[in-house]
Order: C-alpha cells, then structure tokens, then sequence
C-alpha cells in the first residue's frame, strides 16, 4: 500500500484533480493526503500586523478547503489526512512528502486563467520536485 500525496488549492477548479487522485487512491489501494499551503510570500512588504492576519485567514481557508476535500473522498470511502502548512509550495511538498512517506506527489495541470502555473513551468516544477525527492510526480489534468 503506498501513500499518495495531493498539493491542492481547493475551491471547485481543484475537484477534478481531487476527483482524480481519490479515484487513483481507491484503485491502487492507497491512502491519501491533501496538502494545502498558504503562501504570504507576496505579502513581504507589507505591515507585520497586517501580514499575521492574512496568514492566520489563509490557514483558516485552508483548513475549510481540505476538510471539503476529506468530505469528497469519503463519499468513495477513501479516509484522507489533511495538512495545512504555511510556506513555499515547493519546500512544504518536501517535507510532507518525507514525513507522510509519499510514494507519490500528485499536482493538478495547469488549465484555465487561475492556473499557478503554466504547463511548461509545472512540469519543471514536478521534474525538479521528483529529482529533489526521489518520490514519483504526477500531473493529473495537464493539456499537454
């Protein structure tokens, strides 16, 4: 049995990856964990008490998103853990990927104007990301 680690945003655009990785996790008999991170980087030149707030209400979104993603997956009888971590994506998906013992990272393409990244991006990102820690990558809903 692995582990199946899923970066998500939540929100609707993110269900048919969350559809997907929940259908992946029944069929191989995996368990799953969703990752959501907030990201206040953009956030650097801006007024520490302002910036405190924003994080604290990005968690809470986060938490809300994840807790519908769980509710997805137990309509399949599939258990989902949650993680809501603030941070880089990049570093937050290593160390839960190493804490979970991920035997596979899960990520979204990147379709339609909300995209985080674009296709090319994404795949340098996975690439580097499957490089850096030796876990499998996978890009669910890609259009390329």
């Amino acid at each position: 049995m692995g582990m199946i680690l899923c970066a998500t945003r939540g929100g609707e655009a993110s269900y048919p990856t969350q559809d997907a990785v929940i259908a992946l996790a029944k069929e191989q008999g995996d368990e799953l964990a969703f990752l959501y991170v907030a990201d206040i980087s953009f956030l650097n030149q801006t007024a520490a008490p302002m910036v405190v707030d924003v994080e604290s209400r990005l968690e809470k979104l986060g938490q809300f998103q994840l807790v519908m993603a769980q509710e997805r997956a137990a309509e399949q009888d599939i258990i989902a853990q949650a993680f809501v971590r603030t941070g880089q994506l990049r570093a937050e998906l290593v160390a839960v990927a190493e804490e979970i013992g991920a035997t596979l990272i899960v990520m979204g393409g990147s379709l339609g104007p909300d995209a985080a990244f674009e296709n090319s991006a994404l795949h340098v990102f996975a690439a580097d990301l499957q490089t850096e820690t030796g876990v499998e990558v996978r890009i669910l809903g890609s259009n390329d």
